[in-house]
């Protein structure tokens, strides 16, 4: 297997604990080296100049819906028509194949921050998977149905750690319930660090829920 040309990475620092994702495309490609586009970073979507020496965690899918990630260093640059980044590639071998599967969904309140093109919403789930959650909405919303947006969910733990998930997601359905509107959004572009990040989050609230359920008076 190789990474054909025209394939869209997402980088995500491996050197920092900043919570930042970068996207682009691969534009050529020479032995171990992968030569890409100058990346957008996802949240402000603003081309990104990256440092020689710099390590990241690359992510990518294939035609057949599979996903795969593995360590790259930026190593240079190169001119032409299209300035190019040059990223090192490990040998196919040396990819992860990243797995998906079905998550338990957990009804607990999450901070959820929705981009929709220009428009911009603060809104709380009703629940949450690593799969997708479910938000409350307020007022008039500009997404419907089908449309692409970009999620920032804010997982508080336990030990009082807060993780960040950036990540491309999918409206699938908004509808009413109990004379509230909602909406239910899949994840489409979560990686597997960030969905394990969820994973912990859930777990955690099936624990607290659970000792609620057993004992509704405990604080």
């Amino acid at each position: 297997m190789e990474i054909k040309i025209g394939t869209q990475l997402e980088l995500e620092p491996t050197y920092t604990e900043r919570v930042e994702k970068f996207r682009c495309k691969v534009v050529e490609q020479k032995d171990n080296i992968i030569y890409i586009d100058y990346p957008i970073n996802i949240a402000t979507k603003k081309t990104a100049f990256l440092i020689d020496g710099s390590e990241f965690r690359a992510t990518f899918h294939t035609g057949d819906k599979q996903s795969f990630s593995f360590n790259t260093e930026v190593i240079g640059r190169k001119a032409g028509n299209i300035p190019m980044i040059m990223l090192h590639c490990p040998k196919a071998d040396d990819f992860i194949k990243i797995q998906r599967r079905e998550y338990v969904r957990v009804e607990t309140p999450v901070d959820v921050a929705i981009q929709f093109k220009d428009y911009k919403y603060q809104l709380v789930t009703s629940d949450i998977s690593a799969g997708g959650l479910a938000v409350t909405l307020k007022g008039a919303i500009a997404f419907q149905d089908g449309d692409e947006v970009q999620l920032t969910i804010v997982l508080p733990y336990a030990n009082g750690d807060i993780k960040y998930v950036v990540t491309d997601a999918t409206v699938v359905r908004i509808y009413e319930k109990d004379e509230m509107k909602m909406a239910t959004i899949q994840l489409t572009d979560t990686d597997d660090v960030d969905q394990q990040h969820i994973v912990r989050f859930c777990f955690e609230r099936q624990l607290v829920n659970r000792r609620k359920e057993i004992n509704p008076f405990d604080a």
